[in-house]
């Protein structure tokens, strides 16, 4: 099995598989930033686990560190990240990511910020990734309270239930960023923070409150997030039972998501000069 890993590049993204490269609904990372990329071949299974940490390339990391500038914050969270991430099997990969389970992409996606937080600003302090966990298991138990009767009438109710909750009363809300790169808005800790981000980040809070709600049983029935391919729409839940096959290509899988997530990031580190 290949595995991706960087020349130079600080992006995340050269921790993911090579499979992650392939192909996505909306992106593909083979351009422009191929040249930023190399792949390391791994004997074994693909259906298991592989240590990616042991093949790990701190390449930038190293010249920073030469240079003095340190970068124990930026390695801790690519450690983070790929110990995420190596638990993707081929089933996971194309598994949506609002029945995910093995993979905690939020967490994955704090990291991410993370090392770019630390590699951009240089701080002796690193981002709290566990802080902003705890900040989304919050926004997921803030809809205990907006939870009632009518919300359990229909699953078609429940969801309409949810997405008030989360674009009307806590004011989530799509940011356009075809054309001018946002940082705030394609981070998941600024996005939990100004309430305003990309698609993939409302799409990933959406799938996580989901996952929340199933582990508390507030959540009994199969749920997909439709994942729009306009410029202005919010992501919606819909009933799994009722979805039809046009539907299919708007399902957002775990690799598509850290696909959109790592082209976005590696768009914004080029543009700081850090890529």
């Amino acid at each position: 099995m290949a595995w991706v890993s960087p020349t130079s590049s600080s992006s995340s993204a050269i921790a993911l598989p090579s499979k992650f490269t392939s192909t996505s609904q909306h992106h593909h990372l083979s351009s422009p930033f191929s040249s930023s990329f190399r792949v390391l071949c791994c004997t074994g299974s693909s259906s298991r686990s592989i240590p990616i940490t042991s093949h790990l390339k701190f390449s930038l990391h190293d010249a920073l560190d030469s240079s003095g500038i340190q970068t124990s914050h930026a390695r801790e969270a690519r450690e983070g990240f790929c110990s995420q991430i190596e638990k993707l099997s081929d089933i996971e990969r194309e598994t949506s990511i609002s029945i995910n389970r093995h993979v905690d992409l939020g967490k994955t996606a704090l990291y991410i910020a993370a090392e770019d937080d630390s590699l951009v600003s240089h701080s002796s302090v690193p981002l709290p990734v566990d802080a902003f966990v705890d900040r989304l298991d919050d926004l997921s138990m803030g809809y205990c309270s907006h939870y009632n009767s009518a919300s359990r009438s229909s699953p078609e109710n429940f969801l309409d239930s949810l997405e008030n909750y989360l674009y009307d009363k806590k004011g989530f809300r799509r940011s356009n960023t075809k054309f001018q790169l946002e940082p705030r808005s394609l981070y998941l800790h600024t996005v939990l923070t100004h309430r305003s981000g990309s698609l993939t980040m409302l799409s990933l809070i959406y799938s996580e409150i989901l996952k929340m709600l199933r582990l508390w049983g507030l959540l009994d029935f199969d749920v997909e997030i439709f994942f729009p391919h306009d410029f202005h729409s919010l992501p919606r839940g819909y009933h799994k039972l009722k979805s039809k096959e046009s539907d299919h290509s708007h399902v957002l899988t775990s690799q598509a998501l850290l696909v959109e997530i790592v082209v976005f990031d590696l768009h914004l580190l080029r543009l700081l000069n850090i890529g």
